[in-house]
């Protein structure tokens, strides 16, 4: 067995938090992931890699189970199976594929824990609680994938955070990425929330689609949720953008999507998990070289899993919201599970053995990108 052992907010009116810079922007590793796709043989760099790390083998006839959300804030994923380069990328290594698809971040989790799912595209936010859960023993993040694209939408008579004073609000799932933004934005603005749906706001943590409906019906004053579920919130179900998450953090970038992995096939199969993060910064470049395409190929891919694709103006629109990059942005990562502790939502934990990227280090040298950064 191989060893792999290491492994917001935007100023409120009073005060600036403090957070650590993020070292590469998202706009200088697209070029660098284009720039390194459109030159020289990604084989080559792969076997570059594997060649400077001893850990790595060119054999490892394992079947590896991904998985991932039908949902555009997953686009790496969804490009990458639909373009089949996962497997193209394991096929050297005498590796197999298997895909799963979720529609929620606890049964997601729970797959992964139990040893039935080895890695998965999720939100900062479960990812920090599954590390959490196991002591820091089970999971690592070994890169990132989606910065952006989570609004809080209203109801048109909503103009403020006091107007939602008495209401309902939605958010995914309770201590999930937009759960946690949502209470914590409330909280700044005086408003008290708690987990049973009390106090002067009624966080109601639901499904998207159940959210979507109860917006349209007016069983909620709005809801807190990721790409394309806000677009869908103006567009079905006649709401508004409150607010842009994305304005409340440097430069607009935050963690929306890492890939997240069991430690335990990390340590047993280092060739394989670097062979599917190979694959995920292919489909990086494909999306940075031809987003029209990738796109089309990311709702074909939500067609697949979910019986319906998206339209052409809903994709178009929510997309425009979203980065895709393989900085895990660890400082905003480690700013709201903070937040969450400040909730009383979770414990407060050091993240830093949470993010091993030295696969995707490697990878990203070989190709003369920057590094990316953790903790």
């Amino acid at each position: 067995m191989v060893m792999y052992p290491e492994t917001r907010r935007l100023m409120s009116s009073a005060s600036i938090r403090h957070r650590r810079t993020i070292s590469a922007t998202v706009g200088v590793l697209l070029v660098g992931l284009l720039a390194a796709a459109c030159g020289g043989s990604d084989t080559s760099s792969s076997s570059a890699t594997i060649a400077a790390s001893s850990a790595l083998s060119t054999r490892d006839e394992v079947d590896v189970r991904l998985g991932y959300f039908p949902n555009i804030t997953h686009a790496p994923a969804l490009v990458g199976v639909q373009r089949g380069l996962f497997a193209e990328a394991l096929t050297p290594l005498g590796a197999t594929l298997e895909t799963r698809t979720f529609n929620a971040g606890p049964e997601a989790l729970e797959s992964l824990l139990s040893g039935a799912l080895d890695i998965i595209y999720i939100g900062p936010n479960p990812a920090v609680n599954a590390f959490q859960k196991s002591d820091g023993e089970a999971v690592r993040v070994v890169a990132g994938s989606t910065s952006g694209g989570a609004q809080l939408v209203v109801a048109q008579d909503v103009n403020s955070a006091e107007d939602l004073r008495g209401t309902t609000v939605a958010s995914p799932q309770l201590g999930g990425t937009q759960d946690v933004a949502l209470r914590h934005w409330l909280s700044e603005k005086g408003l008290k929330t708690d987990t049973t749906g009390g106090g002067d706001v009624s966080v109601k943590p639901q499904a998207n689609a159940d959210t979507l409906s109860a917006f349209r019906d007016g069983q909620i004053a709005g809801a807190w949720v990721p790409a394309p579920w806000d677009t869908r919130l103006v567009e079905e179900g006649g709401g508004k953008v409150l607010l842009n998450e994305a304005d409340l953090w440097p430069n607009g970038q935050f963690t929306t999507t890492v890939i997240l992995v069991r430690k335990e096939f990390l340590d047993e199969h280092p060739a394989a998990v670097n062979a599917v993060v190979k694959a995920h910064l292919a489909s990086l470049a494909a999306i940075a070289a031809d987003p029209t395409t990738a796109r089309r190929d990311a709702n074909a891919a939500i067609e697949a899993a979910s019986g319906k694709p998206l339209s052409d103006a809903l994709i178009a629109a929510a997309w425009s919201g979203l980065a895709f990059t393989a900085d895990p942005q660890a400082a905003t990562v480690e700013e709201s599970a903070g937040d969450a502790v400040g909730l009383g939502l979770s414990k407060e934990t050091d993240l830093q053995d949470l993010f091993d990227l030295r696969l995707v280090n490697d990878l990203l040298a070989a190709r003369g990108a920057t590094p990316v950064e953790g903790l």
